[in-house]
C-alpha cells in the first residue's frame, strides 16, 4: 500500500493531480491533502473526487489514473 495525496492547487485545465508519497511533483505540505493508503491509484482517485470533482492521476506517479 502505498500513500496518496491531491493537490489543493488546481492545474491550468482544472484538475487536481493525485499524488504517490514520494514523487518529484508532491506539492509541499500546505498544498496538499492527505487521502490515505491505498492499493491502486484508482481508490486515491475516486477518494480526491469527494473533495475536488475533477481530480486526476499524476502522470509521472500515478499514471494509470492520468486521464490529459
Amino acid at each position: 500500500m502505498a500513500k496518496y495525496y491531491v493537490n489543493n492547487n488546481a492545474q491550468s485545465n482544472g484538475d487536481h493531480e493525485v499524488h504517490k508519497d514520494g514523487c518529484i511533483y508532491l506539492p509541499f505540505v500546505k498544498s496538499k491533502k492527505y487521502l490515505g493508503d491505498y492499493l491502486s491509484c484508482q481508490s486515491a482517485v475516486i477518494e480526491a473526487k469527494k473533495t475536488y470533482s475533477k481530480s486526476n492521476g499524476c502522470y509521472t506517479c500515478s499514471n494509470a489514473c492520468h486521464t490529459t
